[in-house]
C-alpha cells in the first residue's frame, strides 16, 4: 500500500505576500464549479454576517479554521457556530 502525503497549504502562507494569497484565493473561488458556488448576492450576505462575528480573526474562523471567503462561497457550507448565522 502506498502512502499518500497530505500537504497543508496553510503552512506555506509565510512564503507568500498577503496580496498574493488573496489573489490566489480569489482565483480559486472564481474557478469553483457553478453548481458548487453560491450566487454573488448570497456570497456577499454571508461575508457581511461573518464580518460582525466575534469568532473571526484575520479572515479566519476560529471555530473551524476555515478562511471565511472560501467557506462563504461554497454552496454546501454552513456557518460552523452552534447557532448558525447562515
Amino acid at each position: 500500500m502506498s502512502e499518500h502525503l497530505r500537504i497543508c497549504r496553510k503552512c506555506h502562507l509565510y512564503q507568500e505576500t498577503e496580496e498574493e494569497f488573496h489573489k490566489k484565493l480569489g482565483e480559486y473561488i472564481a474557478n469553483l464549479d457553478e453548481d458548487a458556488r453560491v450566487d454573488q448576492e448570497t456570497y456577499e450576505q454571508r461575508l457581511a454576517i461573518c464580518e460582525d462575528c466575534p469568532h473571526i480573526l484575520n479572515g479566519m474562523c476560529r471555530l473551524c479554521g476555515c478562511f471565511v471567503e472560501l467557506r462563504a462561497a461554497i454552496r454546501v457550507r454552513k456557518c460552523p457556530d452552534v447557532e448558525r448565522k447562515w
